[in-house]
């Protein structure tokens, strides 16, 4: 019973593990589109070439979306190896994730003034995405509400798969690893004996004349 559960949690932590990854193949996308628009913009002059502050929402979101993939394969080895080094470490980096992402939230609906914290983007795709955002305010609050419930689910899947441990069903493995106790009713090869027969001394004459000659 206790193995078809701890199945059960590795295949939901899986699950769990692909709505981060999605978020996170979706954002390098974008991520890659904005770093094409930027560099159509600049009228193919390179990165040195522009002074100006770096595109510190183009790598901020890139990386972020790296993060997630690199997470969602730490999840899924975690996951199906039941290993508790990598379970403390996806649970460590879950959590460091959820208290960046509870901060940051919290500093938009607190401070009126957030974006004077944060520096000039020179590509304008801060500002776009702003405004795409404010424009689909609905869904993407329940995209957001999503990703937190599935990395707090996430958390305490892990938790629980690292309770059970590794080696919780070890004893209920198949009866082939188990010797028989019972030997058959009919043995062919029957034991030899552990002691040497001598010749019988009524030996048969003509076996005793073969061997004189």
């Amino acid at each position: 019973m206790s193995r078809i559960i701890k199945s059960c949690m590795q295949s939901i932590l899986k699950g769990v593990n692909l709505i981060m990854g999605m978020v996170g193949i979706a954002m390098i996308l974008y991520g890659f589109w904005m770093v094409r628009v930027w560099q159509r913009d600049m009228g193919g002059s390179s990165f040195d070439d522009f002074n100006s502050t770096a595109p510190w929402f183009i790598y901020t979101f890139l990386g972020t979306g790296i993060t997630l993939c690199f997470l969602t394969c730490l999840g899924h080895i975690a996951a199906d190896s039941a290993n508790g080094f990598c379970l403390c470490c996806y649970m460590v980096i879950i959590s460091v994730l959820l208290l960046v992402e509870t901060a940051m939230a919290a500093d938009v609906l607190l401070n009126s003034d957030w974006e004077k914290d944060l520096p000039e983007d020179p590509t304008g795709r801060f500002h776009d995405f702003k405004a795409f955002v404010q424009s689909n305010f609905d869904i993407f609050k329940w995209i957001g509400l999503l990703i937190i419930l599935g990395q707090g689910l996430s958390v305490l899947l892990a938790m629980a798969i690292r309770a059970l441990g590794p080696n919780q069903c070890s004893n209920y493995d198949s009866d082939e690893e188990f010797t028989p106790a019972r030997l058959p009713l009919i043995n062919n090869n029957a034991p030899q004996p552990a002691y040497v027969i001598g010749d019988s001394p009524f030996a048969n004459k003509n076996e005793a004349w073969t061997t004189s000659k």
